[in-house]
């Protein structure tokens, strides 16, 4: 049955879907199984995960299944840091240098006042 969901949520289940070999709606239907047995399970405590989650309780202090949904919510909230980013603009805008790799796999020396990089084999 055709669904809406967020761009961002499809973006995060494509990606995670192609390391277990499984399309972006397999992803988001595996997902929502794991949530629909969470949250049915009496051995798992929303109160504690939100609280480990909102920094007021111990992660150490909570149960195995317990962890693995904080560690799971962690790396959505790591990966959508990481989609956030965008490191090339906020360099630019000093006046120092970095270094990368390209898609070659040549370092290359990156200066915001000129144009073209330097590049070496690594």
């Amino acid at each position: 049955m055709p669904t809406r969901v967020d761009g961002e949520l499809f973006a995060s289940a494509k990606s995670s879907g192609a390391v277990h070999s499984r399309s972006a709606a397999q992803q988001i239907d595996h997902w929502a199984r794991i949530g629909r047995a969470l949250e049915s399970s009496g051995s798992t405590s929303h109160r504690d995960i939100e609280r480990v989650l909102a920094g007021e309780a111990s992660y150490d202090d909570l149960a195995d299944r317990e962890q693995a949904v904080v560690r799971a919510t962690w790396d959505e909230h790591i990966s959508d840091g990481i989609a956030g980013l965008d490191l090339q603009v906020e360099l630019e805008s000093t006046s120092d240098s970095w270094v990368e790799a390209d898609v070659d796999g040549l370092v290359v020396e990156r200066r915001p006042d000129s144009g073209a990089p330097t590049a070496t084999r690594a």
